[in-house]
């Protein structure tokens, strides 16, 4: 949803526009197309993506993914002033939310199931 809220901002805006705003790197690499990075550049790789195997690390770190994104929509919804920009960002910060909840929940079932009495 990011990527296309970014393309649909940059749609038909001229190119020395862009690079005048800072985007002219993106703009010479990409056009306008949508290419998943970090604000610093950074292109996305799954090594940003954590597993251990072990049910109880993997929740907790999929928990603090959603706090991350949760915080990185927070500064998005403090940089924009177009409430079409917000609105969905708002949105997508409260998914977050929701899902470090569920996460949370599914994070003390196993808990509970894993101090039980194992019946073969």
């Amino acid at each position: 949803m990011i990527g296309t809220m970014v393309h649909q901002l940059t749609k038909g805006v001229p190119a020395d526009v862009l690079e005048r705003e800072g985007l002219g790197a993106y703009y010479t690499d990409h056009d306008r197309a949508v290419y998943p990075m970090s604000a610093a550049g950074t292109p996305f790789t799954a090594a940003y993506l954590q597993s251990k195997g072990d049910v109880i690390a993997d929740l907790v770190e999929d928990m603090a993914a959603e706090q991350k994104a949760r915080a990185t929509y927070e500064h998005l919804i403090d940089l924009a002033d177009d409430p079409d920009v917000k609105d969905p960002l708002r949105w997508l910060r409260e998914r977050e939310v929701v899902h470090f909840q569920r996460f949370g929940e599914a994070l003390r079932m196993v808990q509970e199931l894993k101090n039980s009495k194992k019946y073969y």
